[in-house]
């Protein structure tokens, strides 16, 4: 690693030059500037005028937009290049190259000026051989920094290089495009038969290596350069070996040649930096033989060492015969004898037959599709394969495509009938089955991790594989009956007692702690009531607390016993199981009959005493032996050196790399401060300030108390019930208190790492921009590997400028911010050679007398500079030479994100919700950069124009006219035409329609927006630095003169070796004609760029006749293009490989099985994963080498690998890197979700890293290609239960044995979700993919088997935040029913004058009081706590912001949040991570959501908010406000502002996000189209109405029925399943009964006193009838209404359908539904005249008849109902009574009473969303009333001031006309409503009193 300590060794001579002759450009020597040019340079520049042009365009600034054929559907033309002059001048004082006459012989250039620490060198040289990639001789041209430069940096450019003539640049292109392609191709001569593919002439049985070799030219020189002399195979062995494998085991044609390429491309990479026989030996150890390899672990782990040992005896169960085992005289071969045979039999290995061996395994894996996620199946087939190889027949040719016919095809057919089942149609539809029914990836992989699982497989035969011969195995594997050989090895069954089993510590750690304080301060439960006594019962105290080891043990016990409900059971972990029960059982009698003997027996004395703290000393250590013993390590016996019973467990789930010693401490100390601050604060602030309350409440009993039928029991205990509730809140507490202190510890932590990487900005000590030349020139360029005589100086000039230029090309710098950036050439006096100077912007940064502009700060420049010289200033790897560097691909899945941005997008609203085209917003966002880009399209403007002018001005520049032009124009008028005739360059950036403009901003919009054109721009910046880096290290590329055209060819050669770029674009095929232009324009552009895609054809079916709904059976292929492709006829290109595929590899949720299909065509020895939504730069691709070298594999030893088996590290599996979310400072909601992003993938990674707990999370990590290839690929793709697919390739990568680093100087850039409704969606797709990872085997084996420290550390970094987030959301509702019975119980008593300093014994006052005051006190301090524990969240960005851009910028952005309401929308994305969890833990049905990323510029109606979040988050919130408003109305405190807070955030938080919600016009027609959406869809079917609303909540309970009706092409391939009684018990029943039964207690203990004297019992009705009625009335009131209107509706329908249509049944349903409003409201006015008119009383009973009825009808839709239809069918025959002709068969007869129960549930539901959605448009409305408020709306979302905002929408008078009277007529009947509700509550408070009525009613 390169850090800061060795910088000044390797440049002790570098020095600032401080040469008083520069001069930096200004505007007054822009003119001069030529003059002051060397003529010695003069003359070295000097070209014909074709060249001069050329220069001219490469120095002039490069707009690089272009546009292909028929992208605008217009003529084809491409945009010519254009700069502003100023940087064409500002060029020509770049400096010189120095002038090499001799390749060896090199001068050394002096600059005046400069100091002489710049000309010594370190000597010191790698010991990695050095590959120049030569293809002859080179030149050295003498040329500026930049100008040598262009080419590559033009042509690599995401603003395309483009040249004047659109003729010429064609032509340039199509040179490209058909240059002949890199590696071998795929493509022959002929056309092969049905497949559109060309084939070779041979017959496919007699494939040859002739055929491949002849006209194949491109070689791999590190390997070819150096094989022939070292006697290593030569290409053309190495392909007849592939030739040899493909005729004897059938593989495909173009599965061969993509697997030799691919090994030829890794040996290349690996010779580049290592001997080739050692890059062979190596690769061959890292796939197959080596200590790491996969294939290796897998061999001993199934015991297959065995069956080699004894010979063909099968010894896989470790059996031998009685007979076999004489004839090897006893001998019993060990693992460790195994292990040397192993590696002998390796190292004697020849490089032919390990050659023969990385095919194998290439060819295999290379056709396996979906069954590379099974990674020991590949090896299982590989060691049959291997086997029958040795007795092959020399003229045995198997027919193409066996392999995948008769090997993969069965596993595939048995993969996806496990998910999928076949429809008559042929259409395939997803089984109704939960994952702990399916057989899955991870199931059908682990059968063969055991050698008694391989001992079992049969054939169809009914023999056994065993018994066949090693030879014939692999022949007889198509003959194996895979249905009977798979089973289930783990349940994911869908309960939350996974948590109990996986994280069993938690739960022990947690409980047990709270055990020991609660129990030790809780001594008036349990000691004698005289004070006296109970001070001599200690040893009881003691005894009691002891009791938790106790606890413990029943925790474990529970947990072992639930562990085999997923664990399939056989008779050893019975016995297993036996055996550990009866250890604990005998631990905890240990623990608890101590307690008989203190408590029951002897309470005081000695020997108590003794007892009891011997079973406290017992206790603890129990406690902490279960806490740290992970549960797989409890009462296992230590596994013998040789010992192999669960070798495979260990190997393939267990095998955790190790931490440094230094790392480890780090990772106990973390959690030695998180638990030594939680338990001492939870101590004092939990435990010990609960004394009080639990003293107040233990002993208060309330008397004279009566129900007429509850009795007095509930009443007189309802201070007991009131504790419990206090203890669980307790207990949340206690839970919630360990991720607070995680939160602020590992913040500390990683902040302080921050300090010693030197990332942040408070080191001073790190010069981060004086020290920056040095730091380049150190870490950057492989210093060891340069010339000592080439100047570092002018080595960092060139990089420093082409990142300036770089950024200046993206409109981010303007041309006088470049001038002051640059490096400068400064001309000598007289006869001194020219000097270089450096920009003063290295100095100036630190020091605040300098006052330049550079750039605009806070801008995107601003950052990228600051971020790439604060991040030099981190210890780095050591860079190689390019030639030596490893070759790596960067992979980006594709499906349906935008490519490029179409004109009609920008420039044109999406909806009438939207007030601000796409164009205009972005304008707004960056102004700055709009600026820029405008300057430039004048220009390009101004040149189109001069093209016909006169040619008697040939060298006056284009915007030198222009300036000329501009000062004469002094004339107004002329000025404010000119200004005018501008206007449609700033409005939209052309002022002409021709695409070569328009296409220009469609382009800048792209680059501001997440595209995929955006990202593969970005990352095709990999292609520009290694060109810049390999000419700036490689000076023999200007050796000799005129030799531009090779070395172009050169750099592009070995541009392509070390990097590719694939793109798993898996809707290529089906792409509609926008997106099919969008990516030849990309290709075009981009020819390297590489496409993998799914293909298929259509079977032949002869000539049976195909129904019309009959689905065609497919063929599928995958296939890869790139831009060398030919283009046939229809516009497509010809491919450069297609392999038929055994199937649709699209079984899972579609990204990782896009992935996969790729996987096959990466290049090299890394992957960098990227999505496409992210953005690279420059600056961050030059350290592409550094980042690469973290995989600690740059510098290889040169002893083999096999050379010994102790493993001194484990191997690097992934790095991980920052992300820059982009999207940050675009509002609100973007800012939040960047900053969480920004948190966890820097602040978090940091730290998690270095204590080993980060895994992969897809973007931006590279990959150890063959590590994780070798090990099921990058990914996971189980349908649902891999959700979040990449997370568990971390989880396997790390179960597996592989390292996962972080690094902290390299970043991408990545968009993030912006919209309220992206932002949820993105987070509920977290939320249930967590949901699943619960369930996973992988959490479970990580749970059980981790140590302590790192147990931790991986369940608050992963599953601990989201349950964290459902404790928070429990804690606010547990606080909501304990404030509810404490309020309740306050109600009729009398309560004391409570006074904190009285001491506990002191008299009550006034007599026969009740002391509530120290709960009042909990209370607060329980609002305190989870207020801290939320926001505490904002912690993390506070002080990641604070270390990185200073405390200011730190503390503006914590206020803009603030301001901005940010804590709302943190509380509803909490509510929401909750809600996603719990419901996918119930009903399942986890899912990839399209979250959309686009710009939250729409407003959406309040009717999709509504229906979106009601069931998430707005009905819980309101349930819980009615509660807040009974208890803010008994008891007040200042602290319950907090709790409004939240219950408004839950309620109202879609709203206040919504843009433009406040506008009050839009706000009464939103409100017409909530009335709309309540009565639409009975007549017929609507989407987007109530009904739909209300059936799709259903369907998650009741499911769908499979048969499907209506059009089949509508019919869905997958039916949501019924919910499994089991699993929704608890949250469908027993949870809502409980709520029903606590808020029923509350409201009968209220009412068992009389109303009119409190100190008396009621002696009325029974509250619990009143409920009762209330309850039940209103839904048998419905029911009978429904029959009623059922009657009408059959019996009218048929004639109504005559004449009335569809709006019979709306009439009908309207009446429905009128009534259910009218009923809720009646029983509420009877209720409140029940109670007297006591709003109080009315509001505990309204919460009580709201529980009951929530349980009633919830307990109906789970018994009651069937599955629904798929259809609107049944909703729209009950209301129009028309039952017939809607396909519902016989179903017709039984639907009627099913749907009779629907309706009954859907009135009550009818009625709530009706009232519910009008009391918040009431508020809403009000706000609406506020002058101004839209703007500050806009204010408080965009940050966008109010005169940049978007001016109100310009409508025609007759649009006008029409809104306003909506707006009039509807805004009158919200008012009218408003005013009736309001009576409706005030009314009855006021008059009723005064009316006085005696109305005697039974109840």
């Amino acid at each position: 690693m390169i850090g800061d300590q060795q910088l000044s060794s390797n440049n002790d001579n570098y020095r600032r030059s401080n040469n008083t002759n520069a001069h930096f450009l200004t505007s007054a020597s822009i003119s001069n500037i030529n003059d002051n040019i060397p003529t010695e340079s003069k003359r070295k520049h000097n070209r014909t005028e074709d060249d001069q042009s050329r220069n001219r365009s490469i120095s002039h600034y490069n707009s690089n937009y272009a546009i292909s054929a028929g992208l605008e559907a217009q003529s084809s033309q491409f945009v010519p290049n254009h700069s502003n002059s100023l940087l064409s001048d500002i060029l020509n004082q770049t400096p010189p190259l120095p002038h090499y006459n001799n390749a060896r012989t090199r001068e050394t250039t002096q600059y005046d000026g400069s100091d002489s620490e710049w000309l010594d060198y370190p000597s010191s040289r790698s010991d990695s051989p050095r590959m120049p990639y030569y293809y002859g001789s080179r030149s050295a041209n003498d040329g500026d920094i930049f100008g040598q430069l262009s080419g590559d940096i033009h042509d690599s450019n995401r603003y395309l290089h483009c040249a004047p003539s659109t003729e010429s640049l064609i032509a340039v292109l199509e040179a490209k495009r058909n240059r002949t392609p890199k590696g071998i191709n795929a493509t022959t001569n002929n056309s092969r038969s049905g497949s559109g593919l060309q084939s070779p002439a041979f017959s496919q049985n007699e494939t040859s290596a002739d055929t491949l070799i002849q006209g194949r030219g491109t070689l791999y020189p590190a390997w070819t350069a150096v094989a022939h002399f070292q006697n290593l195979p030569s290409v053309q062995t190495i392909q007849e070996i592939f030739v040899e494998l493909k005729n004897l085991f059938g593989f495909q044609y173009d599965n061969m040649i993509n697997m030799l390429d691919h090994l030829m491309v890794m040996l290349d990479s690996r010779s580049s930096r290592m001997k080739p026989a050692m890059a062979l030996l190596t690769l061959h150890a890292d796939y197959i033989g080596g200590p790491n390899a996969n294939y290796r672990k897998w061999y001993f782990a199934a015991q297959l060492d065995l069956d080699d040992a004894i010979g063909d005896m099968n010894a896989a169960t470790g059996i031998v015969l009685e007979d076999q085992e004489e004839n090897t005289s006893g001998y019993k071969r060990t693992l460790a004898e195994a292990e040397d045979a192993w590696r002998t039999k390796m190292e004697r290995m020849t490089d032919n037959e390990r050659v023969r061996q990385l095919a194998l395994w290439l060819l295999l894996w290379g056709e396996a599709s979906v069954i590379r996620f099974c990674p020991e199946v590949l090896c299982f087939i590989f060691k049959l394969a291997d086997d029958s190889w040795e007795k092959r027949s020399p003229s045995e040719n198997a027919p193409e495509g066996q392999y995948l016919d008769q090997i993969i095809t069965p596993l595939y057919d048995f993969v996806k009938n496990q998910v999928y089942r076949k429809e008559k149609n042929n259409s395939f539809v997803r089984r109704d089955k939960d994952h702990d029914e399916v057989i899955g990836y991870d199931d059908v992989n682990q059968l063969f991790w055991y050698p008694e699982n391989i001992d079992r497989l049969v054939l169809n035969d009914k023999s056994k594989l065993k018994d066949v011969e090693p030879h014939l195995k692999y022949k007889s594997l198509k003959d194996i009956n895979w249905k009977k050989a798979f089973k289930k090895t783990f349940k994911e069954k869908r309960s939350w007692m996974h948590l109990a089993v996986n994280f069993n510590r938690i739960w022990i750690i947690h409980i047990v702690f709270f055990w020991y304080f609660i129990s030790a301060n809780s001594g008036i439960l349990y000691l004698n009531d005289d004070k006296d006594i109970a001070e001599t019962e200690t040893p009881v105290m003691l005894s009691i607390v002891a009791l938790g080891g106790a606890l413990a043990t029943l925790m474990i016990m529970f947990g072992s016993f639930v562990e085999y409900l997923y664990v399939p059971m056989n008779v050893q972990k019975i016995s297993i199981l036996f055996r550990r029960m009866f250890l604990l059982f005998l631990i905890l009698v240990l623990n608890s009959a101590p307690s008989i003997y203190c408590i029951k027996i002897n309470r005081t004395g000695t020997l108590p005493m003794a007892v009891s703290l011997v079973q406290l000393l017992v206790s603890i250590i129990t406690s902490v032996f279960f806490a740290i013993t992970p549960q797989s390590r409890l009462f296992v016996r230590i596994k013998k050196k040789d010992e192999r019973k669960t070798f495979a467990n260990q190997t393939f789930t267990a095998s955790f790399p190790h931490l440094k010693r230094a790392d480890r401490y780090i990772s106990i100390g973390l959690w030695v401060c998180v638990f030594g601050c939680k338990l001492l604060e939870s101590y004092f602030f939990i435990a010990l300030s609960f004394k009080d309350p639990l003293r107040a409440m233990a002993n208060m009993r309330v008397a004279n108390c009566q129900d007429a039928i509850a009795g007095s029991l509930l009443c007189s205990y309802m201070p007991s019930f009131s504790l419990g509730l206090m203890l669980l809140m307790e207990l949340v507490l206690f839970f919630l208190d360990t991720y607070l202190w995680y939160v602020i510890w590992n913040t500390i932590f990683s902040v302080a790492r921050s300090f010693y990487l030197g990332i942040s900005i408070w080191s001073p000590w790190r010069n981060i921009f004086s020290r920056l030349p040095k730091r380049m020139y150190a870490k950057i360029l492989a210093s060891t590997e340069l010339d000592l005589e080439i100047h570092p100086k002018l080595l960092c000039s060139q990089i420093w400028n082409a990142l300036v230029f770089s950024m200046f090309r993206e409109h981010l710098l303007s041309a006088d911010h470049v001038s002051k950036l640059l490096y400068r050439q400064i001309p000598g006096i007289g006869s001194a050679k020219p000097s270089l100077k450096s920009p003063a912007f290295f100095v100036s940064q630190e020091d605040v007398a300098f006052k330049t502009e550079y750039y605009q700060q806070n801008s995107e420049a601003h950052r990228r500079i600051h971020f790439f010289a604060q991040s030099l200033t981190t210890p780095m790897p050591e860079s190689l030479a390019v030639p030596n560097m490893p070759t790596f691909t960067v992979m980006i899945p594709h499906y349906g994100e935008k490519i490029i941005l179409s004109l009609r997008e920008i420039i044109r609203e999406d909806d009438k919700s939207t007030r601000i085209t796409l164009l205009e917003y972005l304008k707004k966002l960056h102004p700055f950069e709009w600026d820029n880009f405008v300057k430039d399209t004048k220009v390009l403007a101004d040149e189109s124009d001069q093209q016909d002018e006169p040619k008697d001005l040939p060298n006056l520049s284009v915007s030198a006219k222009s300036y000329s032009n501009m000062s004469t124009m002094t004339d107004e008028k002329t000025e404010r035409q000119h200004k005018i005739d501008d206007l449609p360059f700033y409005c939209v950036g052309f002022k002409s329609s021709a695409p070569e403009y328009t296409l220009r901003t469609r382009i800048w919009a792209s680059l501001r927006s997440q595209t995929l054109y955006r990202t593969i721009t970005g990352f095709m910046n990999y292609q520009k630095a290694i060109k810049l880096l390999y000419q700036i290290e490689t000076p023999e590329l200007y050796s000799k003169v005129n030799q531009s055209v090779d070395r172009e060819v050169e750099l592009n050669e070995m541009t392509n070796r070390k990097f590719r770029f694939l793109v798993a674009m898996q809707r290529y095929a089906s792409f509609n004609a926008e997106e099919q232009e969008n990516v030849e324009y990309i290709l075009k552009h981009y020819p390297d760029l590489q496409i993998a895609y799914l293909d298929t054809e259509k079977v032949d079916t002869g000539s049976q006749e195909v129904d019309e709904n009959t689905v065609a059976e497919k063929v599928y292929y995958s296939v890869l293009i790139d831009g060398h492709c030919g283009l046939t006829a229809d516009g497509k290109r010809v491919p450069k490989f297609r392999i038929r595929l055994p199937g649709n590899p699209i079984l899972g949720d579609g990204k990782s099985d896009n992935q996969n299909t790729a996987l096959i065509y990466y290049r090299g020895e890394y992957l960098q994963l990227i999505d496409a939504n992210q953005d690279n730069y420059l600056e961050e691709c030059i350290k592409i080498r550094n980042v690469l070298g973290e995989f600690e594999e740059m510098h290889p030893s040169n002893g083999s690998p096999y050379a010994n088996n102790n493993l001194e590290k484990s191997p690097v599996a992934i790095v991980g890197a920052r992300e820059y979310i982009f999207s940050e400072n675009v509002g609100i909601l973007g800012d939040v979700a960047a900053g969480k992003e920004q948190t966890f993938g820097t602040l978090t990674q940091r730290i998690m890293a270095t204590i080993g707990g980060k895994l992969h999370y897809g973007h931006p990590d590279f990959l150890n290609a063959i590590f994780m290839t070798t090990r099921g690929g990058v990914s996971k793709a189980q349908k649902g239960l891999h959700l979040n697919e990449d997370i568990y390739a971390g989880m396997n990568a790390f179960e597996r044995g592989g390292r996962i680093k972080h690094v902290e100087y390299y970043q991408c850039g990545k968009g993030r979700d912006l919209g309220f409704g992206s932002v949820l969606n993105f987070v509920t797709k977290i939320g249930s993919g967590m949901g699943e990872q619960m369930l996973s085997r992988e959490y479970y084996y990580l749970g059980t088997q981790l140590p302590l420290d790192r147990f931790l550390t991986f369940f608050y970094a992963h599953p601990g935040f989201h349950i964290n987030n459902i404790f928070i959301m429990l804690s606010i509702h547990m606080f909501m029913f304990v404030f509810l019975f404490v309020a309740a119980t306050s109600i009729p008593l009398t309560l004391c004058e409570y006074d904190v300093d009285l001491p506990p014994e002191a008299a009550l006052t006034p007599e026969g009081c009740y002391n509530l005051g120290p709960v009042f006190d909990w209370l607060k301090r329980v609002v305190i706590s989870i207020f801290a524990i939320i926001f505490v969240s904002f912690l993390p960005l506070f002080l990641q912001e604070l270390t990185e851009r200073g405390f200011f910028r730190a503390l503006t952005r914590l206020c803009k949040h603030m301001l901005s309401l940010s804590p709302l929308f943190e509380i509803f994305v909490t509510q929401t991570y909750a809600n996603s969890i719990l419901n996918n833990l119930t009903f399942g049905g986890a899912a990839y959501i399209a979250t959309g990323r686009g710009f939250a510029i729409t407003r959406l109606p309040f009717s999709l908010l509504y229906s979106r979040f009601a069931d998430t988050s707005i009905y819980s919130g309101a349930r819980l406000t009615i509660i807040l408003l009974f208890g803010s109305f008994v008891i007040w405190m200042p602290h319950l502002v907090y709790f409004w807070i939240t219950v408004m955030a839950l309620i109202l938080s879609p709203f206040v996000f919504n843009p433009h919600q406040f506008s009050l016009t839009d706000f009464l027609i939103d409100y017409r189209e909530y009335i709309r959406w309540l009565s639409r869809g009975n007549g017929i079917t609507n989407k987007n109405s109530w009904i739909s609303f209300c059936r799709f909540t259903r369907t998650r309970t009741t499911g769908v029925k499979k048969k499907q009706l209506g059009d089949p092409k509508n019919w869905s391939s997958q039916v949501q399943a019924r919910a499994r009684f089991g699993v929704v018990l608890f949250s469908e029943v027993i949870l809502p009964f409980l709520l029903a039964f606590i808020c029923t207690t509350a409201y009968i203990y209220i009412r068992s006193f009389d109303p009119t004297d409190n100190t008396k019992p009621n002696s009325g009705p029974s509250a619990l009838l009143r409920v009762g009625i209330i309850s039940f009335g209103p839904i048998l009131l419905n029911a009978g209404i429904l029959a009623v209107l059922f009657g009408v509706s059959v019996s009218g329908g048929c004639i109504a359908a005559m004449c009335c249509g569809v709006k019979f049944g709306a009439t009908i349903a309207a009446i429905a539904h009128g009534w259910a409003v009218l009923n809720f409201i009646i029983f509420f006015e009877i209720f409140y005249f029940l109670e007297n008119w006591n709003f109080t009383h009315v509001l505990l009973g309204m919460i009580a008849v709201g529980a009951v009825q929530r349980f009633i009808l919830k307990l109906m839709t789970l018994v009651l109902l069937t599955r629904e239809f798929s259809g609107d069918q049944s909703n729209q025959g009950w209301w129009s009574g028309r039952w017939y002709g809607r396909g519902l068969g016989w179903h017709a007869l039984t639907q009627p009473l099913r749907e009779y129960v629907c309706k009954i549930v859907e009135m009550s539901m009818f009625a709530t969303d009706f009232i519910m959605g009008h009391f918040i448009l009431f508020f809403l409305f009000i706000i609406c009333l506020v002058p101004g408020i839209d703007k500050w709306h806009s204010l408080m979302l965009f940050w966008l001031k109010p005169t940049d905002q978007v001016q109100k929408p310009i409508y025609t008078s007759s649009q006008r006309s029409k809104r306003k009277r909506i707006a009039v007529f509807y805004g009158m009947l919200l008012v009218i409503l408003f005013i009736v509700f309001v009576g409706l509550l005030a009314a009855p408070a006021i008059l009723g009193p005064k009316l006085n009525l005696k109305i005697s009613l039974p109840i």
